[in-house]
C-alpha cells in the first residue's frame, strides 16, 4: 500500500495487550480462534495451519516475531486471514478492536526510524499513542515463503 495516500483505513488488533495495525485491504476474514494444527515441516514462525472453508491456511506466529510469550489458542482469541502478494496467511490475535482511517502524513517510515522494522508498513501517531502497522507481505522471509512453498507441493 503506497504511503502517498491520504488516508489509509486499518483494522486495529490487540496482542499481549499492545495494539496492531494491518491495512484494511490485506484483510480477508476474522474469524474466532480454532485449534492450530502443527505443521510438520514448516519454518519455525509458523504456528500451525488452520483449514478454512477446505484451504489449508499457516498460521504465522505473530507472537514469536514480537519476542511475546506463548500464549495456548483460546476461545476468546481471533484469527485474522490475510492476503498477502503471494498467499493467504492468518495471525491469531488476543482482540479485534475496530477499523480505522489513518492520515498517511502521520505515517513514520519504519526505515527512517530503525532498518531493523522492515516488517512494519509504518508506525502512525494516534490519540491513544504510537500505533505499529504491519507490512503483512513481509511476514515471511523469502527463505521461509520458499519452504512453506515446498510444504504446499508435497501435500498437494
Amino acid at each position: 500500500m503506497p504511503l502517498s495516500q491520504s488516508t489509509l483505513s486499518i483494522l486495529l488488533a490487540r496482542i499481549d495487550g499492545t495494539q496492531i495495525g494491518f491495512p484494511a485491504n490485506s484483510v480477508r476474514e476474522i474469524v474466532r480462534a480454532v485449534a492450530i494444527a502443527p505443521l510438520a515441516g514448516a519454518p519455525g514462525v509458523i504456528e500451525g495451519a488452520i483449514n478454512l472453508h477446505g484451504q489449508i491456511v499457516p498460521v504465522v506466529d505473530v507472537r514469536q516475531r514480537l519476542a511475546l510469550p506463548a500464549v495456548p489458542v483460546a476461545p476468546g482469541q481471533f484469527i485474522v486471514l490475510l492476503q498477502t502478494s503471494d498467499r493467504l496467511i492468518a495471525v491469531r490475535v488476543d482482540d479485534v478492536e475496530d477499523v480505522t482511517d489513518i492520515s498517511a502524513s502521520s505515517l513514520e517510515s519504519p526505515a527512517a526510524l530503525s532498518p531493523v522494522l522492515q516488517r512494519l508498513q509504518g508506525i502512525a501517531a494516534i490519540e491513544s499513542g504510537a500505533l505499529v502497522i504491519y507490512d503483512v507481505d513481509a511476514f515471511l522471509t523469502q527463505a521461509e515463503r520458499e519452504e512453506l512453498d515446498r510444504l504446499e507441493l508435497v501435500t498437494e
